[in-house]
């Protein structure tokens, strides 16, 4: 029955008391110089970037045609409106 998730028989290590645990200063922060953390920065960039899952050609090339796609409409709905402006603006004012 000790294997139940959320058991009361063995306490977690958060339930311990915080006087048993040494306070730590800095972690690897504090042990490092700004060239080391600059470094581990580095490597985090590096590591993140592995991660990243990237678009195949197709993709990109589909992605690129709809955000195109999009720009033109919207420039053309916005000269459109620019003109119906322009043409109430001469209305009123002459």
């Amino acid at each position: 029955m000790t294997d139940a998730v959320g058991s009361i028989d063995m306490p977690d290590a958060e339930d311990e008391a915080p006087e048993s645990k040494k306070p730590r200063k800095g972690g690897k922060r504090g042990k490092k110089g700004p060239l080391g953390r600059l470094a581990l920065f580095y490597r985090q960039i590096v590591a993140e970037l592995r991660k990243v899952v990237w678009p195949t050609r197709s993709q990109l090339t589909t992605y690129t045609t709809v955000v195109i796609a999009f720009v033109v409409v919207m420039i053309g709905l916005v000269t459109v409106i620019d003109f119906g402006f322009a043409r109430v603006i001469k209305y009123v004012f002459g």
